[in-house]
């Protein structure tokens, strides 16, 4: 017989505390030269000067642009199939639960 692990939520908070004191520690042992709103907050773009705000934004789907287009056949069909209405996604979530209770049961019986 398999003997599950000893689990004590106590003892789980006192590991969290303890983990946390530890990384409080390391993080006060950290660098005392950094100094907010100098030179040292700038962007750095391996020495280059970086683009104005407004052209640092980076669109997402430009970002992505290989992966979707890699992916494209499956993207397409899911894109057309999502309605963004909640009540679908509800009845999909309830279809796929019961499909997998019927899978388990029947797996269960066999």
């Amino acid at each position: 017989m398999i003997s599950l692990p000893f689990w004590n939520p106590i003892i789980c908070i006192i590991a969290f505390v303890i983990l946390i004191a530890i990384a409080c520690l390391f993080r006060s042992r950290g660098q005392k030269k950094y100094k907010e709103g100098t030179a040292q907050t700038e962007i750095f773009l391996s020495g280059e000067e970086p683009p104005a705000v407004e052209q640092r934004h980076i669109k997402s789907h430009n970002i992505y642009w290989g992966f979707f287009q890699t992916l494209k056949e499956y993207y397409d069909p899911t894109v057309r199939a999502h309605t963004g209405i909640i009540n679908d996604f509800i009845i999909w979530l309830i279809a796929i639960a019961a499909l997998t209770a019927v899978i388990l049961l029947i797996a269960s019986l066999t």
